[in-house]
């Protein structure tokens, strides 16, 4: 087997990092994209681009109309794949039994859905009376802890969508206003963390905390939920960096780093 190493090695590298970055450039797009317009967004030569676009041709990962370029099936099947194989579940399993361990709260993960916040898992508490929520429940965008977040990291469409819209009254605490949402959640970004205290239901509160993956993007929240006895409007500086720390956790197993966070 011949050796790699030096420039041969550093070019393979090099190749394998622009292929990658044209896929992704393709991918964000709605439409065809020439190779003039590849060359401007990734800094880079059209005689370079051209020599990745034929390879990633030939593989099936792009396919060509006229001189412009767009994601083929091969990579929408490789995508569907990953999707289908990403169980979030299953990956924050050993962070939710021990943050339900560590507070003895109920611990509840959730995806993050353009209607909300989908309930994936609960963990049961510790105290005699049980605060839970229905796993593949659908949790509201204004007036849950999972929700907001959601709300709070989604597109700016989709967020002037929320808030355009009619919020419902779920409680006499429910924020109704969009004005006052709209800088709850300002709030909610800044601070990394957000509840809902007796915002859904009377006398329950949560503190949740958003998991990112690699991209930067956020995919769900892990949260503590239980009475507002419990978990208090102004929760407990101990409570709140036990949750961030178990986002972080899993956020971490999904690839995403403080680069993530920055880019």
């Amino acid at each position: 087997m011949p050796r790699i190493d030096g420039p041969t090695h550093g070019e393979g590298l090099q190749a394998v990092a622009m292929a990658l970055l044209i896929l992704e450039h393709l991918a964000q797009q709605r439409g065809d994209v020439g190779v003039t317009e590849l060359a401007r967004a990734l800094e880079t030569t059209k005689s370079r681009i051209h020599r990745h676009l034929r390879t990633l041709l030939e593989a099936g990962y792009i396919v060509q109309a006229q001189e412009r370029y767009r994601i083929g099936h091969r990579l929408v099947t490789l995508g569907r794949t990953v999707s289908e194989n990403f169980d979030l579940a299953t990956m924050a399993r050993e962070e939710m039994r021990a943050l339900r361990d560590r507070v003895g709260q109920t611990v509840v993960l959730s995806r993050a859905e353009p209607a909300g916040a989908v309930v994936l898992a609960t963990l049961p508490g510790q105290d005699m009376i049980e605060i839970s929520a229905k796993t593949g429940a659908l949790m509201a965008l204004h007036c849950t802890a999972q929700g907001k977040l959601t709300l709070a990291h989604a597109e700016p469409a989709l967020r002037d969508r929320v808030l355009l819209s009619r919020l419902d009254l779920r409680t006499p605490h429910t924020i109704t206003d969009p004005e006052r949402l709209r800088a709850e959640l300002e709030r909610i970004r800044a601070q990394g963390w957000a509840t809902a205290a007796e915002e859904s239901m009377v006398g329950v509160n949560a503190l949740a905390a958003p998991i990112f993956e690699g991209g930067g993007g956020m995919v769900g929240a892990i949260a503590l939920l239980g009475s507002i006895q419990f978990i208090r409007r102004e929760p407990a500086a101990a409570q709140i960096q036990q949750v961030r720390q178990a986002a972080a956790r899993i956020s971490a197993r999904l690839g995403w780093t403080l680069d993530s966070a920055a880019g």
